[in-house]
């Protein structure tokens, strides 16, 4: 786990960001100031404050990632924040490496085109792609422990609006970018107002409702209700599988039953 800390150490120190062909991560000129004062006073504290906590909790979540799959333990992606500039975004990796992102680029058109269906994830039911306890990382939220470090650097709070991918972004109508008015974060207004339950266009309104009214209270009383929602998101969850389970045990009871027909039917003959 040495080599672990060593890796999270550097990236909190490294404030140099890779480039990737002819964008460069506009995150490397990022300041703190993007955020007002009392909100970075916030993050900075309740960091601090649940540190060992943290600590502990990301510690056996590298473990579970690095024991369940072959591959970095740290998931480092391109996303946009605020003001639509892009940064890299750290998660604790929950898939396997290497795997095809096409369907999940295709489900997020599905979701922006068909503005009136519920927000459920690629993975609510069963993904192949996601590795042993990797569904239970993702319901619970701890595989964004990591974001705490772009927290830290100031590209994103623990409060606002959850930062897209780049392919995303590029669907959104202009109206629906003003959502990135405000600094991306880990929990937002959207996650504890239903989230899954909500469709894509409720999830927009709720995040420029949120850049539009955000105060140091409100961001207290989302920070408060932050686990109880993860707890409803995560019954939600285990709800939609046991209902996939037993809608794919009906489908294997109906295709048996003609084989069983005609088996009867020939030793009757």
């Amino acid at each position: 786990m040495q080599n672990n800390f060593s890796e999270a150490v550097e990236i909190v120190l490294n404030q140099k960001i890779r480039t990737s062909g002819r964008q460069s991560y506009a995150a490397a000129n990022l300041k703190a100031s993007t955020a007002p004062l009392w909100k970075r006073l916030l993050d900075v504290t309740i960091i601090l404050l649940t540190a060992p906590i943290t600590i502990l909790v990301g510690t056996a979540v590298a473990l579970i990632v690095k024991l369940g799959s072959p591959g970095p333990i740290i998931f480092r992606q391109e996303r946009v924040g605020y003001k639509g500039q892009r940064f890299v975004c750290f998660k604790f990796r929950t898939m396997h490496a290497g795997v095809e992102t096409a369907s999940h680029q295709g489900h997020t058109a599905h979701l922006i085109k068909n503005s009136s269906a519920p927000m459920t994830k690629l993975d609510a039911v069963k993904d192949s792609r996601v590795i042993p306890f990797g569904s239970i990382l993702r319901a619970t939220g701890l595989d964004e422990l990591p974001q705490l470090i772009n927290v830290l650097r100031g590209e994103m709070s623990l409060v606002g609006p959850r930062p897209c991918v780049g392919y995303e972004y590029e669907m959104y109508e202009p109206w629906q970018k003003r959502r990135f008015d405000a600094v991306p974060g880990l929990t937002g207004l959207w996650q504890v107002s239903g989230k899954n339950r909500t469709t894509f266009n409720q999830m927009i309104h709720l995040d420029i409702e949120y850049s539009e009214q955000s105060n140091f209270w409100l961001d207290l009383r989302i920070i408060f209700k932050t686990v109880p929602a993860l707890v409803v998101q995560c019954c939600d969850q285990r709800a939609k599988r046991k209902q996939a389970q037993k809608a794919a045990l009906q489908t294997t009871v109906v295709s048996s039953s003609p084989s069983v027909v005609s088996t009867r039917v020939n030793v009757a003959g």
